[in-house]
């Protein structure tokens, strides 16, 4: 019989716990899954005793908080197998361990900034890679995906088998049942020219214009992002970048160090340079890029899709989320384009392939309340909003009112078809503790 803890038991907080902190969940049932049969007893459980269910690997993505109910936890399901370029990954798997497995027979995946962050839940978000503008969303070159569906049976989706089971997945993440196993191809990547750079808090204005003017010309093998980042006064902090509120571009080329050496000068030139780690570097170091923070923390998260970067954009980005705003905010900027832009043999749930940019804002939650992060995020995008053109839910974290996200993530076309497939595999409902898509209705 699969293990199941309860409140109180040995074990049940430290497999409740991830990185995500700020998310309160209790849920009458924890199952530790090792195998997809694990998985089958726990949604069939689920089902027997009328429980509405839900997914957890590393926490990251954690959106919804909830009490009751049955958590499957899949962070000990760990199996990774290459076949040629064909990666089949388990659902606990970390992309980590993929890209090395990878390097190994000169292959990389369509991995994001992050090493640590679960294969599963990112990729079913869409997968924003740092390769992406020469190779397209991760979700895109997914080949099969094994998943338990709310009967409890155990379902093999691809392009020419459960063809709206397969769509839905690839964008409707854990709305339509949990994942086993994922297959999907990698890419002939070794190396790359990357790293970022660092600029101080006088800077970033001119570095905000510098990087969405340069931005303009990148080529496709150029995917980029910008950073801007409040750092803490503190010693653990390096000298130069203690105190600064920081702008970090980062870089991830997939051409000689020459020619990203060429392409990055107008950058350099922007400011004066606080840090550089620019260089070729082998793709298992991709995660020094970005070089984001590895230990767990409660966040509240926020994103709009843009179609420009105007300057009355930048200044608003300035006001509501530099170092005079009333809350400590990240905020990121990424470059889309090139392959992001362009629609795949089978592609998955609407991404928006005309947006220009992404503009995501994330506060920790120590640093403010909830609802002064909710106003002060709330204040940003409502300005951005003249040209915003949506939103993508893989960067939205923490919200309390998922029902509010899903008509602001997908279009009403793909809602509509979202919500027949869900009253097809989940009519009860069962997988709605997340942004939940509803059954269609009858009349629907």
């Amino acid at each position: 019989m699969t293990t199941m803890l309860r409140p109180g038991d040995s074990g049940y907080d430290q497999e409740l716990a991830g990185f995500q902190t700020a998310v309160p969940r209790r849920p009458a049932v924890i199952v530790p899954a090792a195998s997809a049969t694990d998985v089958v007893e726990a949604v069939r459980y689920a089902g027997e005793h009328d429980l509405p269910i839900a997914v957890h690997s590393t926490g990251h993505g954690v959106g919804v908080p909830f009490e009751g109910g049955v958590l499957v936890t899949t962070r000990n399901m760990t199996g990774i197998r290459i076949d040629g370029d064909i990666a089949r990954v388990d659902a606990g798997v970390r992309w980590g361990a993929v890209i090395e497995a990878a390097a190994e027979h000169g292959l990389a995946p369509l991995s994001g900034s992050f090493p640590d962050v679960g294969v599963v839940g990112y990729t079913l978000g869409g997968g924003f890679s740092l390769l992406g503008r020469e190779y397209g969303l991760a979700a895109d070159r997914v080949t099969a995906i094994e998943v338990v569906t709310a009967d409890g049976g155990l379902r093999r989706a691809t392009p020419d088998t459960e063809q709206d089971l397969f769509w839905a997945l690839r964008g409707g993440r854990d709305n339509f049942g949990i994942v086993t196993a994922l297959e999907f191809r990698l890419v002939p990547v070794t190396r790359l020219y990357g790293g970022s750079l660092r600029f101080g808090t006088e800077s970033l204005a001119a570095v905000l214009r510098a990087w969405r003017d340069w931005a303009a010309e990148a080529p496709r093998e150029m995917t980029s992002s910008l950073g801007m980042v409040p750092m803490p006064d503190l010693p653990m902090v390096p000298e130069p970048l203690r105190g600064q509120h920081v702008a970090q571009i980062r870089i991830a080329y997939l051409g000689d160090a020459a020619e990203g050496e060429r392409l990055v000068a107008p950058l350099r030139a922007a400011a004066p340079v606080l840090g550089d780690t620019l260089a070729e570097i082998p793709f298992t170091e991709s995660g020094k890029i970005a070089n984001e923070p590895p230990f767990p923390h409660g966040y509240r998260a926020d994103n709009a899709t843009v179609s420009e970067l105007n300057d009355t954009m930048l200044d608003a980005i300035l006001e509501h989320a530099g170092p005079d705003a009333p809350v400590p905010t990240v905020v990121l900027l990424d470059l889309l384009g090139g392959a992001l832009s362009d629609v795949p043999e089978h592609p998955g749930v609407g991404w928006d392939r005309e947006a220009r940019f992404t503009v995501r804002a994330l506060s920790v939650v120590d640093d403010a309340s909830i609802a002064e992060i909710r106003s002060a995020h709330g204040k940003l995008f409502e300005a951005l909003k003249p040209w915003s053109t949506g939103k993508l839910l893989t960067f939205v974290y923490g919200e309390s009112d998922p029902a509010e996200e899903a008509p602001e993530v997908y279009s009403t076309a793909d809602l509509r078809r979202l919500a027949k497939i869900k009253k097809a595999v989940d009519p009860a409902n069962r997988f709605r503790l997340t942004h939940n898509v509803e059954p269609a209705s009858d009349a629907g």
